[in-house]
């Protein structure tokens, strides 16, 4: 048996970085890292180390670890960070910036994050605009692998409360997605178990280049996930 992947996770509290700690439970094939600025519950039977630090001592941790992959699932919302742009940039595109470029520095080859459906550096719209500028100077970087996930509404339970307008879309999300075709396909809303499926089977992948996964390529990675060995 070949050794597990380790992987650092720098976003760890958030929806997709709570249900990927839930998707490595009982996976033998994966060695997960958690960091994080504030303390959280793991799920019941989870086997991880959780660092719980200052983003600015991110970097200490990751060599620490010495992750094969880091994997960023980083990011705020309108609401959080209080309706201020600067504010939400400080977050999903300067944090994201410098916790990759620490990673890099210090040896780590792959890196996974998680952006958005429709992210353009040239967008109008503030939120796609701000995503697509830390997809674009990701690439900049220089890992030797960089998947970049760009999914649509995700579906799963948030701990916090949604906004009414999310919980709409999300009971809409059925009917929606069957109305999106052809190049609409991509916007389609996205389970956030799927999410994570696809994130660790791409960890896996060590053939270099730079990849953006829509709806569909998240699927077919989710579906290229191994099944855990079953331990005697």
């Amino acid at each position: 048996m070949s050794d597990p992947v380790r992987i650092a996770l720098v976003g760890a509290t958030g929806l997709i970085g709570r249900t990927l700690i839930e998707a490595v439970i009982g996976r033998e094939d994966v060695r997960l890292v958690g960091i994080a600025r504030r303390e959280s519950r793991l799920p019941r039977g989870a086997r991880m180390e959780m660092f719980v630090a200052e983003p600015a001592k991110w970097g200490e941790v990751i060599e620490a670890v010495r992750p094969d992959v880091l994997v960023c699932a980083l990011g705020t919302t309108w609401k959080k960070a209080g309706q201020d742009e600067a504010a939400f940039r400080a977050v999903d595109h300067d944090l994201v910036l410098d916790t990759a470029r620490a990673a890099q520095e210090l040896g780590v080859e792959r890196m996974i994050a998680v952006s958005s459906v429709g992210a353009d550096a040239m967008a109008k719209n503030f939120y796609l605009r701000v995503k697509g500028e830390a997809e674009r100077d990701l690439v900049k970087i220089g890992f030797k692998r960089l998947d970049i996930m760009q999914p649509g509404l995700l579906r799963g339970a948030r701990k916090d409360d949604r906004r009414f307008g999310e919980r709409l879309a999300i009971m809409a999300s059925p009917i929606v997605d069957m109305l999106l075709h052809g190049s609409w396909r991509r916007y389609r809303s996205v389970s956030v178990t799927r999410i994570a499926d696809a994130i660790l089977a791409l960890a896996m992948r060590k053939a270099g280049g730079r990849f953006k996964h829509d709806y569909d390529a998240i699927r077919r990675a989710a579906n290229s996930l191994p099944q855990p060995i079953e331990q005697d």
